[in-house]
Protein backbone atom coordinates (compact mmCIF):
# COMPACT_ATOMS: atom_id res chain seq x y z
CA UNK A 1 0.00 0.00 0.00
CA UNK A 2 1.64 3.34 -0.95
CA UNK A 3 0.70 6.62 -0.43
CA UNK A 4 1.87 9.86 -2.20
CA UNK A 5 4.70 9.83 -0.48
CA UNK A 6 6.13 6.45 1.13
CA UNK A 7 6.95 3.03 0.27
CA UNK A 8 4.73 0.63 1.17
CA UNK A 9 2.34 1.08 4.41
CA UNK A 10 3.31 -2.27 6.23
CA UNK A 11 3.49 -3.41 9.70
CA UNK A 12 7.12 -2.85 9.08
CA UNK A 13 8.28 -3.39 13.21
CA UNK A 14 5.71 -6.60 14.15
CA UNK A 15 5.85 -7.89 10.29
CA UNK A 16 2.55 -9.29 10.79
CA UNK A 17 -0.88 -7.73 9.04
CA UNK A 18 -3.84 -6.27 10.88
CA UNK A 19 -7.27 -8.11 10.31
CA UNK A 20 -8.73 -4.03 8.92
CA UNK A 21 -7.76 -1.35 7.85
CA UNK A 22 -9.22 0.71 10.65
CA UNK A 23 -5.41 2.09 11.13
CA UNK A 24 -3.27 2.47 7.98
CA UNK A 25 -0.51 4.22 10.13
CA UNK A 26 3.47 4.16 9.22
CA UNK A 27 5.17 2.74 12.09
CA UNK A 28 7.94 4.73 12.94
CA UNK A 29 10.91 3.61 14.52
CA UNK A 30 12.40 4.37 17.39
CA UNK A 31 14.78 7.11 17.33
CA UNK A 32 17.28 9.14 19.30
CA UNK A 33 20.02 12.02 18.14
CA UNK A 34 23.62 11.88 20.59
CA UNK A 35 27.16 12.45 19.79
CA UNK A 36 29.22 10.64 17.08
CA UNK A 37 31.16 7.38 19.09
CA UNK A 38 34.08 6.24 18.10
CA UNK A 39 35.23 3.28 16.54
CA UNK A 40 36.68 0.39 18.26
CA UNK A 41 37.14 -2.04 16.07
CA UNK A 42 40.01 -4.30 14.55
CA UNK A 43 41.70 -0.98 12.43
CA UNK A 44 43.65 -3.71 10.34
CA UNK A 45 40.56 -6.26 9.63
CA UNK A 46 38.17 -3.08 8.50
CA UNK A 47 40.69 -1.18 6.27
CA UNK A 48 41.54 -5.03 4.97
CA UNK A 49 37.82 -5.65 4.27
CA UNK A 50 37.49 -2.58 2.69
CA UNK A 51 40.20 -3.09 0.10
CA UNK A 52 38.60 -6.12 -0.70
CA UNK A 53 35.59 -4.79 -1.50
CA UNK A 54 37.04 -2.15 -3.38
CA UNK A 55 39.44 -4.69 -5.77
CA UNK A 56 36.08 -6.21 -6.35
CA UNK A 57 33.95 -3.66 -6.79
CA UNK A 58 36.78 -2.42 -9.52
CA UNK A 59 36.90 -6.14 -11.14
CA UNK A 60 33.51 -6.18 -11.75
CA UNK A 61 33.26 -2.80 -13.00
CA UNK A 62 36.30 -3.82 -16.05
CA UNK A 63 35.79 -7.23 -16.42
CA UNK A 64 32.12 -8.28 -15.72
CA UNK A 65 30.69 -9.14 -19.39
CA UNK A 66 27.49 -6.96 -19.36
CA UNK A 67 27.03 -3.10 -18.41
CA UNK A 68 26.99 -2.45 -14.51
CA UNK A 69 24.77 -0.04 -12.59
CA UNK A 70 27.79 0.75 -9.89
CA UNK A 71 25.16 2.52 -7.55
CA UNK A 72 22.34 -0.30 -7.91
CA UNK A 73 25.68 -2.61 -7.50
CA UNK A 74 26.88 -0.83 -4.20
CA UNK A 75 23.18 -0.40 -3.02
CA UNK A 76 22.81 -4.27 -3.37
CA UNK A 77 25.86 -4.77 -1.51
CA UNK A 78 25.02 -2.63 1.27
CA UNK A 79 21.08 -3.94 1.56
CA UNK A 80 22.90 -7.42 2.03
CA UNK A 81 25.55 -6.50 4.52
CA UNK A 82 23.06 -4.55 7.00
CA UNK A 83 20.27 -7.21 6.38
CA UNK A 84 22.57 -9.67 8.07
CA UNK A 85 22.29 -7.54 11.02
CA UNK A 86 18.75 -6.30 12.21
CA UNK A 87 15.75 -5.50 10.40
CA UNK A 88 16.01 -1.93 12.16
CA UNK A 89 19.37 -0.91 10.42
CA UNK A 90 18.61 0.49 7.49
CA UNK A 91 20.64 1.68 4.39
CA UNK A 92 18.76 4.63 2.84
CA UNK A 93 19.89 6.30 -0.35
CA UNK A 94 19.82 10.11 -1.16
CA UNK A 95 16.15 8.98 -2.91
CA UNK A 96 14.62 7.74 0.49
CA UNK A 97 16.04 10.08 2.86
CA UNK A 98 12.99 11.96 2.77
CA UNK A 99 10.79 8.47 4.12
CA UNK A 100 13.15 8.78 7.19
CA UNK A 101 12.51 12.01 7.74
CA UNK A 102 8.45 11.30 7.35
CA UNK A 103 8.57 8.75 10.03
CA UNK A 104 10.30 11.21 12.52
CA UNK A 105 7.63 13.78 11.54
CA UNK A 106 4.80 12.41 9.95
CA UNK A 107 4.86 15.07 7.48
CA UNK A 108 5.82 15.02 3.90
CA UNK A 109 4.34 17.09 0.78
CA UNK A 110 1.79 15.35 -1.40
CA UNK A 111 -2.10 14.90 -2.26
CA UNK A 112 -2.94 13.06 1.15
CA UNK A 113 -3.71 9.82 0.04
CA UNK A 114 -2.88 6.28 -0.27
CA UNK A 115 -2.97 4.07 -3.34
CA UNK A 116 -2.54 0.50 -3.03
CA UNK A 117 -2.32 -1.97 -6.36
CA UNK A 118 -4.99 -4.11 -6.64
CA UNK A 119 -4.44 -6.42 -10.28
CA UNK A 120 -3.69 -4.08 -12.43
CA UNK A 121 -5.56 -1.37 -11.48
CA UNK A 122 -4.16 1.14 -8.76
CA UNK A 123 -7.03 2.31 -6.56
CA UNK A 124 -7.60 5.16 -3.57
CA UNK A 125 -7.32 3.05 -0.19
CA UNK A 126 -7.42 5.91 1.77
CA UNK A 127 -7.75 10.22 1.44
CA UNK A 128 -7.70 12.15 4.41
CA UNK A 129 -9.96 14.82 4.62
CA UNK A 130 -8.87 18.43 4.26
CA UNK A 131 -5.86 17.73 1.54
CA UNK A 132 -5.77 18.28 -2.05
CA UNK A 133 -7.23 14.99 -2.78
CA UNK A 134 -9.93 14.93 -0.84
CA UNK A 135 -10.82 18.36 -1.38
CA UNK A 136 -11.09 17.68 -5.65
CA UNK A 137 -13.31 15.11 -5.15
CA UNK A 138 -11.06 12.09 -5.25
CA UNK A 139 -12.63 9.19 -2.84
CA UNK A 140 -11.76 6.21 -1.83
CA UNK A 141 -12.44 3.50 -4.56
CA UNK A 142 -11.64 5.72 -7.05
CA UNK A 143 -8.49 4.19 -9.45
CA UNK A 144 -5.57 6.01 -10.36
CA UNK A 145 -4.60 5.79 -14.18
CA UNK A 146 -1.96 8.87 -15.07
CA UNK A 147 0.39 11.36 -13.28
CA UNK A 148 1.54 14.46 -15.16
CA UNK A 149 0.02 12.50 -18.61
CA UNK A 150 2.00 9.90 -18.03
CA UNK A 151 0.19 6.60 -17.68
CA UNK A 152 0.93 4.46 -14.10
CA UNK A 153 0.98 1.08 -16.71
CA UNK A 154 4.22 2.81 -18.24
CA UNK A 155 5.87 3.42 -14.83
CA UNK A 156 7.98 1.77 -12.40
CA UNK A 157 5.71 0.35 -9.58
CA UNK A 158 8.70 2.15 -7.08
CA UNK A 159 8.27 5.31 -8.61
CA UNK A 160 4.63 6.07 -8.11
CA UNK A 161 4.82 7.69 -4.79
CA UNK A 162 7.96 9.84 -6.20
CA UNK A 163 6.42 11.21 -8.92
CA UNK A 164 2.65 12.31 -6.35
CA UNK A 165 5.08 13.58 -4.01
CA UNK A 166 6.92 16.94 -4.16
CA UNK A 167 7.04 20.34 -2.10
CA UNK A 168 4.54 22.19 -0.71
CA UNK A 169 2.85 24.73 -3.35
CA UNK A 170 3.84 22.85 -6.26
CA UNK A 171 1.51 21.37 -9.35
CA UNK A 172 0.45 17.69 -10.46
CA UNK A 173 -1.99 16.22 -13.38
CA UNK A 174 -4.00 13.41 -11.40
CA UNK A 175 -5.62 11.55 -14.12
CA UNK A 176 -8.10 9.14 -11.88
CA UNK A 177 -11.27 6.91 -12.83
CA UNK A 178 -14.22 8.07 -10.54
CA UNK A 179 -15.51 4.79 -8.47
CA UNK A 180 -19.15 6.35 -8.68
CA UNK A 181 -19.90 6.97 -12.44
CA UNK A 182 -16.66 5.09 -14.24
CA UNK A 183 -15.78 8.47 -16.12
CA UNK A 184 -12.37 8.90 -17.00
CA UNK A 185 -10.91 12.37 -15.69
CA UNK A 186 -8.54 14.76 -14.54
CA UNK A 187 -7.71 17.34 -12.46
CA UNK A 188 -4.86 19.54 -10.70
CA UNK A 189 -4.10 19.02 -7.16
CA UNK A 190 -1.48 21.67 -5.77
CA UNK A 191 0.63 20.09 -3.25
CA UNK A 192 0.26 20.55 0.59
CA UNK A 193 2.55 19.45 3.06
CA UNK A 194 0.21 16.72 4.71
CA UNK A 195 0.97 16.25 8.73
CA UNK A 196 -0.58 12.99 9.77
CA UNK A 197 -2.12 12.99 12.99
CA UNK A 198 -0.72 11.18 16.11
CA UNK A 199 -4.16 11.32 17.71
CA UNK A 200 -6.39 9.91 15.56
CA UNK A 201 -9.39 9.66 17.44
CA UNK A 202 -10.59 10.95 21.01
CA UNK A 203 -14.22 10.56 22.47
CA UNK A 204 -15.95 9.89 25.68
CA UNK A 205 -17.22 6.42 25.05
CA UNK A 206 -19.32 5.49 28.02
CA UNK A 207 -19.59 5.63 31.93
CA UNK A 208 -17.40 9.09 31.57
CA UNK A 209 -14.29 6.98 29.89
CA UNK A 210 -12.21 9.10 27.79
CA UNK A 211 -10.90 7.43 24.89
CA UNK A 212 -7.79 8.53 22.77
CA UNK A 213 -6.12 6.87 20.30
CA UNK A 214 -2.30 7.38 19.72
CA UNK A 215 -1.24 6.06 16.08
CA UNK A 216 2.77 7.24 15.94
CA UNK A 217 5.41 9.18 18.30
CA UNK A 218 6.08 11.15 15.84
CA UNK A 219 7.90 14.57 16.85
CA UNK A 220 4.90 16.84 18.42
CA UNK A 221 2.85 13.51 19.72
CA UNK A 222 3.26 14.25 23.00
CA UNK A 223 1.73 17.40 22.64
CA UNK A 224 -1.13 16.31 20.40
CA UNK A 225 -2.03 14.15 23.31
CA UNK A 226 -1.74 16.68 26.06
CA UNK A 227 -4.39 18.94 23.79
CA UNK A 228 -6.40 15.67 23.78
CA UNK A 229 -6.71 14.49 26.96
CA UNK A 230 -7.70 18.27 28.49
CA UNK A 231 -10.23 18.29 25.98
CA UNK A 232 -11.60 15.14 27.05
CA UNK A 233 -10.99 16.13 30.69
CA UNK A 234 -12.06 19.62 31.03
CA UNK A 235 -14.70 20.32 28.39
CA UNK A 236 -16.35 16.56 28.38
CA UNK A 237 -15.75 15.54 32.10
CA UNK A 238 -13.98 12.51 31.78
CA UNK A 239 -13.55 10.62 35.07
CA UNK A 240 -11.01 7.77 33.72
CA UNK A 241 -8.93 7.23 30.79
CA UNK A 242 -7.98 4.84 27.91
CA UNK A 243 -5.19 5.11 25.87
CA UNK A 244 -5.06 2.99 22.89
CA UNK A 245 -1.63 1.79 21.69
CA UNK A 246 -2.83 -1.14 19.36
CA UNK A 247 -1.21 -1.25 16.12
CA UNK A 248 1.21 1.63 17.64
CA UNK A 249 4.76 0.68 15.74
CA UNK A 250 6.76 3.67 17.83
CA UNK A 251 8.93 6.52 16.94
CA UNK A 252 11.05 9.06 18.96
CA UNK A 253 11.74 8.00 22.24
CA UNK A 254 11.86 11.73 23.60
CA UNK A 255 8.16 11.40 22.99
CA UNK A 256 7.69 8.27 25.05
CA UNK A 257 9.27 9.94 27.76
CA UNK A 258 6.72 13.19 27.18
CA UNK A 259 4.07 10.99 27.12
CA UNK A 260 4.82 8.66 30.56
CA UNK A 261 5.34 12.09 32.04
CA UNK A 262 1.34 13.04 31.56
CA UNK A 263 0.74 10.42 33.85
CA UNK A 264 4.03 10.50 35.85
CA UNK A 265 5.51 13.00 38.53
CA UNK A 266 8.84 15.12 37.99
CA UNK A 267 11.74 12.99 38.80
CA UNK A 268 10.54 9.30 37.86
CA UNK A 269 13.13 7.12 35.83
CA UNK A 270 11.23 6.60 32.46
CA UNK A 271 13.93 4.15 30.63
CA UNK A 272 17.77 3.73 30.22
CA UNK A 273 19.64 2.79 27.47
CA UNK A 274 22.95 0.73 27.06
CA UNK A 275 24.92 -0.01 24.27
CA UNK A 276 28.30 -1.13 23.15
CA UNK A 277 30.16 2.35 24.98
CA UNK A 278 29.64 4.24 27.90
CA UNK A 279 28.51 7.00 26.12
CA UNK A 280 24.87 5.24 24.98
CA UNK A 281 24.48 3.99 28.98
CA UNK A 282 22.00 6.52 29.85
CA UNK A 283 19.39 7.19 32.20
CA UNK A 284 16.05 9.20 30.99
CA UNK A 285 13.57 10.55 33.46
CA UNK A 286 9.97 13.04 33.80
CA UNK A 287 10.67 16.68 34.01
CA UNK A 288 7.46 18.21 34.45
CA UNK A 289 4.61 17.83 36.77
CA UNK A 290 2.07 14.95 35.48
CA UNK A 291 -1.00 16.31 33.37
CA UNK A 292 -3.43 13.44 35.05
CA UNK A 293 -1.60 12.02 38.19
CA UNK A 294 -4.55 10.21 40.07
CA UNK A 295 -6.91 9.65 37.14
CA UNK A 296 -7.34 6.13 36.70
CA UNK A 297 -6.25 4.84 33.90
CA UNK A 298 -5.91 1.81 31.13
CA UNK A 299 -3.33 1.13 27.94
CA UNK A 300 -4.67 -1.18 25.50
CA UNK A 301 -1.80 -3.21 23.68
CA UNK A 302 -1.63 -5.69 20.74
CA UNK A 303 0.78 -7.70 18.70
CA UNK A 304 1.89 -4.65 16.73
CA UNK A 305 2.27 -2.41 19.79
CA UNK A 306 6.06 -1.95 19.29
CA UNK A 307 9.11 0.40 20.81
CA UNK A 308 8.16 3.37 22.15
CA UNK A 309 4.80 2.21 22.96
CA UNK A 310 6.51 -0.56 24.72
CA UNK A 311 8.31 1.83 26.80
CA UNK A 312 5.31 3.96 27.67
CA UNK A 313 3.24 0.66 28.50
CA UNK A 314 5.91 -1.33 30.46
CA UNK A 315 7.01 2.09 32.06
CA UNK A 316 3.51 2.25 33.46
CA UNK A 317 2.96 -1.23 34.34
CA UNK A 318 6.39 -1.04 36.18
CA UNK A 319 5.41 2.04 38.38
CA UNK A 320 1.70 0.59 38.53
CA UNK A 321 0.23 3.62 37.38
CA UNK A 322 -1.76 1.86 34.49
CA UNK A 323 -3.54 -1.10 34.25
CA UNK A 324 -2.06 -3.11 30.79
CA UNK A 325 -5.52 -4.63 28.96
CA UNK A 326 -5.12 -6.27 25.62
CA UNK A 327 -2.50 -8.55 24.13
CA UNK A 328 1.16 -9.13 24.34
CA UNK A 329 3.13 -6.72 22.34
CA UNK A 330 5.59 -7.14 19.87
CA UNK A 331 8.84 -7.00 21.54
CA UNK A 332 11.39 -4.26 20.15
CA UNK A 333 13.45 -3.54 22.88
CA UNK A 334 16.43 -1.81 20.79
CA UNK A 335 17.05 2.02 20.01
CA UNK A 336 18.03 3.24 16.65
CA UNK A 337 20.50 6.52 15.92
CA UNK A 338 20.18 8.07 12.47
CA UNK A 339 23.77 9.09 10.97
CA UNK A 340 24.02 11.09 7.94
CA UNK A 341 26.59 9.43 5.17
CA UNK A 342 28.62 11.13 2.17
CA UNK A 343 25.91 12.50 -0.46
CA UNK A 344 23.24 12.60 0.70
CA UNK A 345 22.44 9.12 2.40
CA UNK A 346 21.58 8.04 5.62
CA UNK A 347 22.17 4.99 7.63
CA UNK A 348 19.60 4.41 10.57
CA UNK A 349 21.79 1.84 13.20
CA UNK A 350 20.81 0.16 15.93
CA UNK A 351 22.86 1.50 18.84
CA UNK A 352 21.35 0.34 21.98
CA UNK A 353 18.94 -1.77 24.27
CA UNK A 354 16.30 -0.24 25.98
CA UNK A 355 14.90 -0.88 29.73
CA UNK A 356 12.28 0.24 31.77
CA UNK A 357 12.05 1.11 35.36
CA UNK A 358 12.23 -2.59 36.77
CA UNK A 359 15.12 -3.23 34.83
CA UNK A 360 13.56 -5.83 32.37
CA UNK A 361 14.69 -5.44 28.22
CA UNK A 362 11.55 -6.68 26.52
CA UNK A 363 13.24 -7.39 23.26
CA UNK A 364 11.92 -10.79 22.30
CA UNK A 365 14.42 -11.99 19.13
CA UNK A 366 17.81 -12.26 19.55
CA UNK A 367 19.70 -10.83 16.38
CA UNK A 368 22.84 -10.78 18.36
CA UNK A 369 23.97 -14.29 17.59
CA UNK A 370 20.94 -16.87 18.16
CA UNK A 371 19.87 -17.83 14.86
CA UNK A 372 18.69 -20.67 12.70
CA UNK A 373 20.78 -22.55 9.83
CA UNK A 374 19.28 -19.99 7.86
CA UNK A 375 19.97 -17.00 9.85
CA UNK A 376 16.67 -16.35 10.84
CA UNK A 377 16.64 -14.45 14.60
CA UNK A 378 15.02 -16.93 17.31
CA UNK A 379 13.18 -15.72 20.42
CA UNK A 380 15.26 -15.29 23.76
CA UNK A 381 15.42 -18.99 25.33
CA UNK A 382 12.76 -19.72 28.41
CA UNK A 383 15.52 -20.75 30.18
CA UNK A 384 17.20 -17.31 29.83
CA UNK A 385 13.81 -15.03 30.64
CA UNK A 386 13.42 -13.63 33.70
CA UNK A 387 11.54 -12.15 36.26
CA UNK A 388 11.52 -8.29 37.33
CA UNK A 389 8.95 -6.64 39.96
CA UNK A 390 7.09 -3.72 39.57
CA UNK A 391 7.27 -0.56 42.19
CA UNK A 392 4.28 -2.87 44.34
CA UNK A 393 5.66 -6.22 43.35
CA UNK A 394 4.06 -7.79 40.78
CA UNK A 395 5.79 -9.95 38.42
CA UNK A 396 6.93 -9.25 34.96
CA UNK A 397 8.98 -10.73 32.68
CA UNK A 398 12.11 -9.77 30.06
CA UNK A 399 12.51 -10.89 26.59
CA UNK A 400 8.30 -11.20 25.55
CA UNK A 401 7.18 -7.52 24.98
CA UNK A 402 5.18 -6.36 27.46
CA UNK A 403 2.66 -8.85 29.01
CA UNK A 404 -0.93 -7.41 29.33
CA UNK A 405 -2.04 -7.30 33.29
CA UNK A 406 -5.32 -8.28 31.81
CA UNK A 407 -5.16 -10.84 28.81
CA UNK A 408 -8.43 -10.07 26.24
CA UNK A 409 -8.07 -12.82 24.04
CA UNK A 410 -9.60 -11.96 19.87
CA UNK A 411 -11.36 -14.28 17.63
CA UNK A 412 -9.24 -15.76 15.52
CA UNK A 413 -9.17 -13.15 12.60
CA UNK A 414 -8.96 -16.25 9.86
CA UNK A 415 -7.07 -17.49 6.50
CA UNK A 416 -10.64 -16.87 5.02
CA UNK A 417 -10.48 -13.21 6.22
CA UNK A 418 -7.17 -12.87 4.80
CA UNK A 419 -7.75 -14.42 1.43
CA UNK A 420 -10.90 -12.04 0.87
CA UNK A 421 -8.12 -9.04 1.54
CA UNK A 422 -5.71 -10.54 -0.75
CA UNK A 423 -7.59 -11.17 -3.68
CA UNK A 424 -9.37 -7.71 -3.10
CA UNK A 425 -12.98 -9.53 -2.85
CA UNK A 426 -13.82 -7.08 0.08
CA UNK A 427 -12.91 -3.92 -1.71
CA UNK A 428 -14.52 -4.78 -4.59
CA UNK A 429 -17.81 -5.17 -3.36
CA UNK A 430 -17.66 -2.11 -1.24
CA UNK A 431 -17.23 -0.49 -4.24
CA UNK A 432 -19.94 -2.00 -6.03
CA UNK A 433 -22.18 -1.51 -2.90
CA UNK A 434 -21.24 2.35 -2.54
CA UNK A 435 -22.03 3.49 -6.56
CA UNK A 436 -25.72 1.99 -5.44
CA UNK A 437 -25.93 4.19 -2.25
CA UNK A 438 -25.19 7.60 -2.40
CA UNK A 439 -25.59 7.62 1.59
CA UNK A 440 -25.96 5.27 4.44
CA UNK A 441 -27.15 5.92 8.31
CA UNK A 442 -25.13 7.42 10.60
CA UNK A 443 -21.62 5.32 10.90
CA UNK A 444 -22.40 4.08 14.79
CA UNK A 445 -25.74 2.46 13.82
CA UNK A 446 -24.53 1.02 10.04
CA UNK A 447 -25.28 -2.82 9.29
CA UNK A 448 -25.94 -4.35 6.49
CA UNK A 449 -29.04 -5.71 5.69
CA UNK A 450 -29.19 -10.07 5.03
CA UNK A 451 -30.23 -9.25 1.59
CA UNK A 452 -26.77 -7.36 1.67
CA UNK A 453 -25.03 -10.20 3.16
CA UNK A 454 -26.46 -12.73 0.51
CA UNK A 455 -25.49 -10.50 -2.50
CA UNK A 456 -22.03 -10.32 -1.21
CA UNK A 457 -21.82 -14.21 -0.80
CA UNK A 458 -22.63 -14.05 -4.53
CA UNK A 459 -20.69 -12.11 -5.39
CA UNK A 460 -17.75 -13.53 -3.67
CA UNK A 461 -18.24 -16.78 -5.09
CA UNK A 462 -17.91 -14.85 -8.37
CA UNK A 463 -14.83 -12.78 -7.91
CA UNK A 464 -12.64 -15.10 -5.58
CA UNK A 465 -9.97 -15.91 -8.17
CA UNK A 466 -7.04 -16.50 -5.70
CA UNK A 467 -7.41 -19.78 -3.70
CA UNK A 468 -6.59 -19.15 0.03
CA UNK A 469 -5.18 -21.73 2.17
CA UNK A 470 -5.23 -22.24 6.17
CA UNK A 471 -1.60 -23.59 7.78
CA UNK A 472 -3.80 -26.85 8.54
CA UNK A 473 -3.69 -27.57 4.72
CA UNK A 474 -0.65 -26.46 3.97
CA UNK A 475 0.98 -28.95 7.03
CA UNK A 476 -1.42 -31.53 5.46
CA UNK A 477 0.02 -31.61 2.08
CA UNK A 478 3.60 -31.69 3.85
CA UNK A 479 1.92 -34.97 6.05
CA UNK A 480 -0.02 -36.57 2.47
CA UNK A 481 3.97 -36.63 0.83
CA UNK A 482 5.58 -38.09 3.71
CA UNK A 483 2.31 -40.83 4.07
CA UNK A 484 3.22 -41.58 0.55
CA UNK A 485 6.89 -41.86 0.96
CA UNK A 486 6.66 -44.38 3.99
CA UNK A 487 3.36 -46.21 2.09
CA UNK A 488 1.19 -45.49 4.38
CA UNK A 489 -1.00 -43.30 2.61
CA UNK A 490 -2.53 -46.42 0.47
CA UNK A 491 -3.62 -48.71 3.46
CA UNK A 492 -6.19 -45.82 4.20
CA UNK A 493 -6.38 -44.31 0.95
CA UNK A 494 -10.19 -43.29 1.37
CA UNK A 495 -9.46 -41.52 4.75
CA UNK A 496 -6.53 -38.78 3.40
CA UNK A 497 -8.71 -38.10 0.42
CA UNK A 498 -11.88 -37.42 2.79
CA UNK A 499 -9.63 -35.27 5.00
CA UNK A 500 -8.32 -33.26 1.76
CA UNK A 501 -11.74 -32.60 0.22
CA UNK A 502 -12.42 -30.77 3.98
CA UNK A 503 -9.41 -29.21 3.68
CA UNK A 504 -10.14 -27.47 0.41
CA UNK A 505 -11.31 -24.06 0.18
CA UNK A 506 -15.13 -23.64 -0.04
CA UNK A 507 -15.78 -19.73 -0.80
CA UNK A 508 -19.76 -20.12 0.00
CA UNK A 509 -19.12 -23.02 3.13
CA UNK A 510 -16.50 -20.94 4.54
CA UNK A 511 -18.07 -17.46 4.47
CA UNK A 512 -20.77 -18.76 6.38
CA UNK A 513 -18.43 -20.05 8.80
CA UNK A 514 -16.49 -17.46 9.79
CA UNK A 515 -19.43 -14.46 9.05
CA UNK A 516 -19.02 -12.28 12.11
CA UNK A 517 -15.47 -11.62 11.43
CA UNK A 518 -16.04 -10.92 7.37
CA UNK A 519 -19.32 -9.26 8.01
CA UNK A 520 -17.33 -6.86 10.26
CA UNK A 521 -14.87 -6.29 7.84
CA UNK A 522 -16.79 -5.85 4.93
CA UNK A 523 -19.10 -3.24 7.15
CA UNK A 524 -15.73 -1.36 8.01
CA UNK A 525 -14.56 -1.41 4.08
CA UNK A 526 -18.34 0.59 3.76
CA UNK A 527 -17.96 3.29 6.75
CA UNK A 528 -14.80 3.99 5.39
CA UNK A 529 -15.97 5.19 2.24
CA UNK A 530 -18.71 7.54 3.94
CA UNK A 531 -17.03 8.75 7.01
CA UNK A 532 -13.26 7.66 6.52
CA UNK A 533 -11.42 6.80 9.65
CA UNK A 534 -13.53 8.83 12.09
CA UNK A 535 -16.34 6.79 11.17
CA UNK A 536 -14.67 3.84 11.73
CA UNK A 537 -13.90 4.45 14.92
CA UNK A 538 -17.33 5.31 15.87
CA UNK A 539 -18.67 2.11 14.28
CA UNK A 540 -15.94 0.19 16.13
CA UNK A 541 -15.55 1.03 19.49
CA UNK A 542 -18.46 -0.02 21.29
CA UNK A 543 -18.14 -3.05 19.45
CA UNK A 544 -14.47 -3.37 20.71
CA UNK A 545 -14.32 -6.34 23.28
CA UNK A 546 -10.66 -5.43 24.67
CA UNK A 547 -12.02 -1.44 25.25
CA UNK A 548 -15.03 -2.82 26.46
CA UNK A 549 -12.98 -5.20 29.09
CA UNK A 550 -10.48 -1.92 29.80
CA UNK A 551 -14.03 0.34 31.15
CA UNK A 552 -15.35 -2.92 33.00
CA UNK A 553 -12.12 -2.91 35.43
CA UNK A 554 -11.84 0.74 35.76
CA UNK A 555 -15.86 0.68 36.69
CA UNK A 556 -15.29 -1.92 38.93
CA UNK A 557 -12.45 -0.54 40.63
CA UNK A 558 -10.70 -3.81 39.79
CA UNK A 559 -7.77 -2.24 38.43
CA UNK A 560 -7.03 -0.85 41.61
CA UNK A 561 -6.48 -4.43 43.17
CA UNK A 562 -4.49 -5.48 40.29
CA UNK A 563 -2.04 -2.61 40.10
CA UNK A 564 -1.72 -3.08 44.24
CA UNK A 565 -0.51 -6.59 43.34
CA UNK A 566 -3.21 -8.04 45.75
CA UNK A 567 -3.75 -11.77 44.87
Amino acid sequence: MKNDKSSYRSNTDSESKSSGRSKLWLLPVLGIFIAAVPIRENYFELSKQLEIMNALFRELNIFYVDEIQPGTLMETGIDAMVSSLDPYTIYYPESRVEDLRFMSTGEYGGIGASIQKMGDRHLFVDVLPDFPAAESGIKIGDELTEIDGVKLSEVEEDLIPEMLQGASGTEVIVGFIPNATQVPGSVILTRAKIKLPAVPYRAVVKDSTGYVALSAFTRGSSFELRQAIRYLRDSIGMKQLVLDLRGNGGGLLQESISIVNLFIGKGEQVVSTRGKTDDWDKSYSTMGEALLPDLPVAVLIDGMSASASEIVSGTLQDLDRAIIVGQESYGKGLVQQSKQLAYGTKLKVTVAKYYTPSGRCIQRLDYGGNRTEDGIAQAVADSLIEVFYTRNGRPVVDGKGVQPDVLTPLPPTGYVLEGLYDCGVLFDFANAWTAEHDTISSAASFELSEDDWNTFVEFAVANVSTEYESQTSLMWYQLKELAKAEEVYNLNSEVFQNLELALQPNVKRDLSEFRPQIQRALEEEIIMRYYLQDGVFAWSLPRDSTLNNAIELLNSGQHKTILAGVN
